[in-house]
Protein backbone atom coordinates (compact mmCIF):
# COMPACT_ATOMS: atom_id res chain seq x y z
CA UNK A 1 0.00 0.00 0.00
CA UNK A 2 1.47 3.59 -0.81
CA UNK A 3 -0.38 6.49 0.42
CA UNK A 4 -0.04 10.04 -0.66
CA UNK A 5 -1.51 12.43 1.49
CA UNK A 6 -2.40 15.58 0.76
CA UNK A 7 -2.69 19.52 2.40
CA UNK A 8 -2.29 22.59 1.64
CA UNK A 9 -4.09 24.67 5.06
CA UNK A 10 -3.76 25.16 8.56
CA UNK A 11 -6.67 22.84 9.50
CA UNK A 12 -5.70 20.59 7.03
CA UNK A 13 -1.76 20.52 8.59
CA UNK A 14 -3.10 19.96 12.12
CA UNK A 15 -6.06 17.68 11.27
CA UNK A 16 -3.72 15.18 9.44
CA UNK A 17 -1.04 15.09 11.81
CA UNK A 18 -2.48 12.40 13.85
CA UNK A 19 -3.20 10.50 10.80
CA UNK A 20 0.49 10.88 9.49
CA UNK A 21 2.08 9.79 12.62
CA UNK A 22 0.23 6.97 12.75
CA UNK A 23 1.27 6.09 9.63
CA UNK A 24 5.07 6.41 10.71
CA UNK A 25 4.33 3.61 13.90
CA UNK A 26 2.70 1.32 11.38
CA UNK A 27 5.71 1.74 9.01
CA UNK A 28 3.16 2.70 6.17
CA UNK A 29 4.61 3.50 2.64
CA UNK A 30 3.41 7.27 2.43
CA UNK A 31 3.92 10.70 1.26
CA UNK A 32 2.94 14.05 1.60
CA UNK A 33 1.88 16.40 -1.26
CA UNK A 34 1.82 20.15 0.33
CA UNK A 35 -0.20 22.43 -2.04
CA UNK A 36 0.74 25.35 0.15
CA UNK A 37 -2.49 26.90 -0.28
CA UNK A 38 -1.65 28.70 3.29
CA UNK A 39 2.10 29.69 2.41
CA UNK A 40 3.13 32.71 5.10
CA UNK A 41 5.52 30.63 7.96
CA UNK A 42 2.88 31.39 11.06
CA UNK A 43 0.12 29.60 8.97
CA UNK A 44 1.99 26.89 8.08
CA UNK A 45 6.07 26.25 8.16
CA UNK A 46 5.57 26.28 12.07
CA UNK A 47 2.85 24.18 12.32
CA UNK A 48 4.90 21.07 10.69
CA UNK A 49 7.46 22.29 13.10
CA UNK A 50 5.67 22.25 16.33
CA UNK A 51 3.89 19.00 15.53
CA UNK A 52 7.03 17.22 14.45
CA UNK A 53 6.00 16.25 10.85
CA UNK A 54 8.20 15.24 8.09
CA UNK A 55 8.61 17.82 5.54
CA UNK A 56 6.36 17.35 2.34
CA UNK A 57 7.76 15.56 -0.29
CA UNK A 58 6.47 17.40 -2.98
CA UNK A 59 5.29 21.07 -2.28
CA UNK A 60 3.47 22.78 -5.08
CA UNK A 61 3.93 26.63 -3.57
CA UNK A 62 0.34 27.33 -5.37
CA UNK A 63 -0.10 30.59 -2.61
CA UNK A 64 -3.34 32.54 -3.12
CA UNK A 65 -5.45 33.50 -5.77
CA UNK A 66 -8.78 33.52 -7.25
CA UNK A 67 -11.16 29.66 -6.45
CA UNK A 68 -10.00 29.17 -10.18
CA UNK A 69 -6.27 30.15 -10.19
CA UNK A 70 -5.78 27.96 -6.86
CA UNK A 71 -7.67 25.19 -8.05
CA UNK A 72 -6.81 24.60 -11.68
CA UNK A 73 -2.74 24.83 -10.84
CA UNK A 74 -3.11 22.64 -7.93
CA UNK A 75 -5.21 20.35 -10.75
CA UNK A 76 -2.10 20.62 -12.87
CA UNK A 77 0.44 20.01 -10.51
CA UNK A 78 -1.35 16.74 -8.79
CA UNK A 79 -1.66 15.11 -11.65
CA UNK A 80 2.34 15.24 -12.16
CA UNK A 81 2.94 13.97 -9.13
CA UNK A 82 0.13 11.18 -8.99
CA UNK A 83 1.30 10.30 -12.71
CA UNK A 84 4.94 9.73 -11.22
CA UNK A 85 4.25 8.21 -8.10
CA UNK A 86 1.34 6.03 -8.73
CA UNK A 87 -0.28 5.59 -5.22
CA UNK A 88 -3.34 2.91 -4.18
CA UNK A 89 -4.97 5.69 -1.87
CA UNK A 90 -5.18 9.71 -2.25
CA UNK A 91 -6.01 10.85 1.37
CA UNK A 92 -7.97 14.36 1.62
CA UNK A 93 -9.36 16.14 4.04
CA UNK A 94 -12.68 18.54 4.88
CA UNK A 95 -13.47 21.25 2.42
CA UNK A 96 -10.33 23.18 0.84
CA UNK A 97 -9.63 23.96 -2.69
CA UNK A 98 -6.82 21.63 -2.30
CA UNK A 99 -9.33 18.53 -0.99
CA UNK A 100 -11.35 19.39 -3.91
CA UNK A 101 -8.62 19.98 -6.39
CA UNK A 102 -6.74 16.96 -5.15
CA UNK A 103 -9.94 14.61 -5.69
CA UNK A 104 -10.30 15.92 -8.97
CA UNK A 105 -7.24 15.01 -10.12
CA UNK A 106 -6.95 11.27 -8.30
CA UNK A 107 -10.35 10.59 -9.55
CA UNK A 108 -9.66 11.34 -13.07
CA UNK A 109 -6.37 9.19 -12.94
CA UNK A 110 -8.91 6.20 -11.35
CA UNK A 111 -6.75 6.77 -8.15
CA UNK A 112 -8.47 5.68 -5.52
CA UNK A 113 -9.82 8.77 -3.36
CA UNK A 114 -10.49 8.20 0.22
CA UNK A 115 -11.88 11.29 2.17
CA UNK A 116 -11.56 11.79 5.72
CA UNK A 117 -14.56 14.61 7.44
CA UNK A 118 -17.18 13.45 5.17
CA UNK A 119 -20.57 14.59 5.19
CA UNK A 120 -20.54 17.71 6.39
CA UNK A 121 -23.07 20.35 5.31
CA UNK A 122 -24.18 24.19 6.44
CA UNK A 123 -26.95 24.45 3.53
CA UNK A 124 -25.41 27.27 2.20
CA UNK A 125 -24.03 27.38 -1.44
CA UNK A 126 -22.79 30.87 -0.54
CA UNK A 127 -19.73 29.20 1.57
CA UNK A 128 -17.31 28.21 -0.92
CA UNK A 129 -16.37 25.12 0.99
CA UNK A 130 -20.15 23.90 0.80
CA UNK A 131 -19.59 23.42 -2.86
CA UNK A 132 -16.01 21.83 -2.16
CA UNK A 133 -17.22 19.37 0.32
CA UNK A 134 -20.39 17.77 -1.79
CA UNK A 135 -18.18 17.80 -4.65
CA UNK A 136 -15.32 16.10 -3.05
CA UNK A 137 -17.19 13.54 -1.02
CA UNK A 138 -18.96 12.27 -4.35
CA UNK A 139 -16.23 11.83 -6.32
CA UNK A 140 -14.64 10.30 -3.08
CA UNK A 141 -14.52 5.97 -3.32
CA UNK A 142 -14.20 5.81 0.82
CA UNK A 143 -15.73 8.18 3.00
CA UNK A 144 -14.90 9.06 6.62
CA UNK A 145 -17.44 10.27 8.64
CA UNK A 146 -16.74 12.07 11.95
CA UNK A 147 -20.72 11.44 13.43
CA UNK A 148 -23.64 9.76 12.96
CA UNK A 149 -25.17 12.62 11.22
CA UNK A 150 -22.88 12.99 8.88
CA UNK A 151 -23.09 9.38 7.62
CA UNK A 152 -26.72 9.93 7.33
CA UNK A 153 -26.33 12.53 4.75
CA UNK A 154 -24.28 10.97 2.72
CA UNK A 155 -27.14 8.15 2.77
CA UNK A 156 -29.55 10.12 1.62
CA UNK A 157 -27.00 12.12 -0.82
CA UNK A 158 -27.52 8.54 -2.38
CA UNK A 159 -23.93 7.81 -1.54
CA UNK A 160 -24.17 3.28 -0.66
CA UNK A 161 -23.65 2.64 3.28
CA UNK A 162 -21.04 0.38 2.68
CA UNK A 163 -18.52 3.15 1.36
CA UNK A 164 -19.07 5.43 4.89
CA UNK A 165 -17.43 4.53 7.59
CA UNK A 166 -17.90 6.61 10.87
CA UNK A 167 -14.57 7.29 12.64
CA UNK A 168 -14.79 10.05 14.65
CA UNK A 169 -12.57 13.45 13.91
CA UNK A 170 -8.75 13.31 14.13
CA UNK A 171 -9.17 16.75 15.88
CA UNK A 172 -9.67 15.34 18.85
CA UNK A 173 -7.10 13.68 18.43
CA UNK A 174 -5.05 16.74 17.22
CA UNK A 175 -6.11 18.00 20.51
CA UNK A 176 -5.47 14.95 23.14
CA UNK A 177 -2.16 15.00 21.65
CA UNK A 178 -1.38 18.45 21.97
CA UNK A 179 -3.26 19.85 24.42
CA UNK A 180 -1.59 19.16 27.56
CA UNK A 181 1.94 20.02 26.04
CA UNK A 182 0.30 23.62 24.99
CA UNK A 183 -0.68 24.10 29.26
CA UNK A 184 2.90 23.12 29.84
CA UNK A 185 5.48 24.80 27.18
CA UNK A 186 3.22 27.91 25.84
CA UNK A 187 3.81 31.14 27.18
CA UNK A 188 1.09 32.93 25.31
CA UNK A 189 -0.93 34.15 28.48
CA UNK A 190 2.44 35.76 30.16
CA UNK A 191 3.48 37.65 27.07
CA UNK A 192 -0.07 39.07 26.37
CA UNK A 193 -0.96 39.33 30.44
CA UNK A 194 -3.79 37.28 30.27
CA UNK A 195 -5.61 35.26 33.07
CA UNK A 196 -7.42 32.13 32.46
CA UNK A 197 -11.06 33.14 31.60
CA UNK A 198 -10.93 36.54 31.84
CA UNK A 199 -10.25 37.61 28.15
CA UNK A 200 -12.67 36.00 24.84
CA UNK A 201 -10.88 34.57 21.98
CA UNK A 202 -12.02 35.95 18.75
CA UNK A 203 -10.87 34.79 14.99
CA UNK A 204 -13.20 35.90 11.78
CA UNK A 205 -11.83 35.18 8.39
CA UNK A 206 -14.92 33.46 5.91
CA UNK A 207 -15.30 35.94 2.96
CA UNK A 208 -18.67 35.90 3.17
CA UNK A 209 -18.12 37.82 6.56
CA UNK A 210 -14.99 40.04 5.94
CA UNK A 211 -15.26 40.66 2.29
CA UNK A 212 -18.42 42.59 2.67
CA UNK A 213 -17.08 46.59 4.82
CA UNK A 214 -20.80 46.36 6.39
CA UNK A 215 -20.86 43.23 7.96
CA UNK A 216 -17.49 43.83 9.40
CA UNK A 217 -19.01 47.13 10.60
CA UNK A 218 -21.69 45.33 12.18
CA UNK A 219 -19.61 42.45 13.49
CA UNK A 220 -17.82 45.35 15.37
CA UNK A 221 -20.66 47.03 16.82
CA UNK A 222 -21.38 43.54 18.34
CA UNK A 223 -17.75 43.22 20.17
CA UNK A 224 -18.27 47.24 21.15
CA UNK A 225 -21.23 45.88 22.52
CA UNK A 226 -19.69 43.36 24.45
CA UNK A 227 -16.70 45.09 25.61
CA UNK A 228 -19.21 47.48 27.34
CA UNK A 229 -21.38 44.86 28.82
CA UNK A 230 -18.60 42.34 30.23
CA UNK A 231 -15.36 44.60 30.23
CA UNK A 232 -13.02 41.65 29.23
CA UNK A 233 -10.51 42.11 26.89
CA UNK A 234 -11.41 40.29 23.26
CA UNK A 235 -8.05 39.25 21.74
CA UNK A 236 -8.26 39.07 17.98
CA UNK A 237 -5.95 36.87 16.16
CA UNK A 238 -6.20 38.33 12.86
CA UNK A 239 -6.17 36.53 9.82
CA UNK A 240 -4.24 37.65 6.73
CA UNK A 241 -7.59 38.04 4.32
CA UNK A 242 -8.89 40.10 7.12
CA UNK A 243 -5.92 42.26 7.56
CA UNK A 244 -6.16 43.05 4.00
CA UNK A 245 -9.92 43.57 4.42
CA UNK A 246 -9.79 46.11 7.36
CA UNK A 247 -6.98 48.25 5.39
CA UNK A 248 -9.09 48.37 1.99
CA UNK A 249 -12.03 49.37 3.74
CA UNK A 250 -10.35 51.51 6.35
CA UNK A 251 -11.69 50.41 9.70
CA UNK A 252 -10.33 49.98 13.14
CA UNK A 253 -11.47 47.29 15.42
CA UNK A 254 -13.11 49.00 18.32
CA UNK A 255 -11.78 49.34 22.01
CA UNK A 256 -10.85 46.52 23.81
CA UNK A 257 -10.56 44.18 21.11
CA UNK A 258 -6.35 43.53 20.94
CA UNK A 259 -5.16 42.03 17.53
CA UNK A 260 -2.35 39.50 17.65
CA UNK A 261 -1.20 37.94 14.58
CA UNK A 262 -1.62 34.19 13.81
CA UNK A 263 0.24 32.39 16.28
CA UNK A 264 1.51 28.60 16.38
CA UNK A 265 -0.83 25.51 17.05
CA UNK A 266 0.23 25.27 20.78
CA UNK A 267 -0.37 28.60 21.65
CA UNK A 268 -3.36 29.02 19.89
CA UNK A 269 -4.31 25.97 21.98
CA UNK A 270 -3.52 27.45 25.50
CA UNK A 271 -5.38 30.31 24.05
CA UNK A 272 -8.60 28.60 23.25
CA UNK A 273 -8.76 26.48 26.44
CA UNK A 274 -8.39 29.18 28.79
CA UNK A 275 -11.04 31.87 26.93
CA UNK A 276 -13.65 32.53 28.61
CA UNK A 277 -15.29 32.36 25.29
CA UNK A 278 -14.44 31.89 21.90
CA UNK A 279 -15.87 33.65 19.01
CA UNK A 280 -15.28 32.44 15.60
CA UNK A 281 -16.91 32.03 12.19
CA UNK A 282 -14.63 28.80 11.90
CA UNK A 283 -15.94 25.33 11.34
CA UNK A 284 -12.86 23.56 12.93
CA UNK A 285 -12.35 25.91 16.25
CA UNK A 286 -16.44 24.92 16.80
CA UNK A 287 -14.53 21.61 17.39
CA UNK A 288 -11.90 22.59 19.40
CA UNK A 289 -13.66 24.70 21.52
CA UNK A 290 -16.32 22.03 21.98
CA UNK A 291 -13.35 19.60 22.83
CA UNK A 292 -11.49 22.04 25.15
CA UNK A 293 -14.50 22.32 27.02
CA UNK A 294 -14.77 26.08 26.18
CA UNK A 295 -18.36 27.93 25.12
CA UNK A 296 -18.26 28.94 21.69
CA UNK A 297 -20.23 31.51 19.75
CA UNK A 298 -20.15 31.10 15.98
CA UNK A 299 -20.54 34.62 13.42
CA UNK A 300 -22.34 32.68 11.66
CA UNK A 301 -26.44 31.79 11.03
CA UNK A 302 -25.39 28.49 9.89
CA UNK A 303 -22.93 25.56 10.56
CA UNK A 304 -21.72 22.58 9.10
CA UNK A 305 -20.93 20.95 12.90
CA UNK A 306 -24.72 21.13 14.44
CA UNK A 307 -23.73 18.63 16.79
CA UNK A 308 -21.75 21.42 18.89
CA UNK A 309 -25.40 23.48 18.84
CA UNK A 310 -27.33 19.77 19.86
CA UNK A 311 -25.21 19.61 22.91
CA UNK A 312 -24.99 23.38 23.85
CA UNK A 313 -21.46 23.94 23.26
CA UNK A 314 -21.84 26.35 20.42
CA UNK A 315 -24.60 29.10 19.51
CA UNK A 316 -25.68 30.60 16.28
CA UNK A 317 -25.01 34.26 16.66
CA UNK A 318 -25.53 35.45 12.85
CA UNK A 319 -23.32 38.72 11.90
CA UNK A 320 -26.33 41.35 13.77
CA UNK A 321 -25.07 43.33 16.72
CA UNK A 322 -27.78 42.77 18.89
CA UNK A 323 -27.73 38.96 18.60
CA UNK A 324 -24.26 38.60 19.03
CA UNK A 325 -24.30 40.60 22.50
CA UNK A 326 -27.73 38.11 23.11
CA UNK A 327 -25.89 35.20 22.36
CA UNK A 328 -22.82 36.36 24.38
CA UNK A 329 -24.85 37.11 27.51
CA UNK A 330 -26.36 32.91 27.29
CA UNK A 331 -23.23 31.11 26.53
CA UNK A 332 -21.25 33.76 29.63
CA UNK A 333 -23.35 31.19 31.78
CA UNK A 334 -23.00 27.96 30.02
CA UNK A 335 -21.47 24.94 32.43
CA UNK A 336 -18.92 22.87 30.24
CA UNK A 337 -20.88 19.08 30.91
CA UNK A 338 -21.54 18.37 27.29
CA UNK A 339 -19.90 15.53 26.37
CA UNK A 340 -17.66 15.68 23.13
CA UNK A 341 -19.44 14.41 20.06
CA UNK A 342 -16.87 14.01 17.54
CA UNK A 343 -14.69 10.53 18.59
CA UNK A 344 -12.75 9.11 21.44
CA UNK A 345 -9.22 10.47 20.00
CA UNK A 346 -8.45 7.52 18.14
CA UNK A 347 -10.16 8.45 14.42
CA UNK A 348 -6.59 8.00 12.74
CA UNK A 349 -6.01 4.59 14.06
CA UNK A 350 -9.81 3.71 13.24
CA UNK A 351 -9.20 5.48 9.82
CA UNK A 352 -6.02 3.24 8.89
CA UNK A 353 -7.01 0.33 10.05
CA UNK A 354 -9.83 0.73 7.46
CA UNK A 355 -7.05 1.65 4.48
CA UNK A 356 -5.78 -1.63 5.59
CA UNK A 357 -8.05 -3.72 5.48
CA UNK A 358 -9.81 -2.51 2.06
CA UNK A 359 -6.05 -2.83 0.50
CA UNK A 360 -6.22 -6.33 1.58
CA UNK A 361 -9.18 -6.51 -0.32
Amino acid sequence: MKICIILGTRPEIIKMSPVIKECQRRNINFFILHTNQHYLENLDKIFFDELKLPQPKYNLKIKSGTHAEEVGKMLIGVERVLIKEKPNSFLVLADTNTALAGALAAVKLHIRVDHIEAGLRSYSREMPEEINRILTDHCSDFLFAPTEKSKEILINEGIPEDKIFVTGNTIVDAVYQNSKLAERKSKILEKFNLKKEKYFLLTLHRPENVDKEEKIKEIFRGLKLIYREFNLPIIFLIHPRTEKKLEEFNLRVPRGVKLIKPVGYLDFLKLESNARLVLTDSGGIQEEACILKTPCITLRNNTERPETIEIGSNILAGTKSNTILLAAGKMMHKKSRWKNPFGDGKSSKKILDILVNIYKK
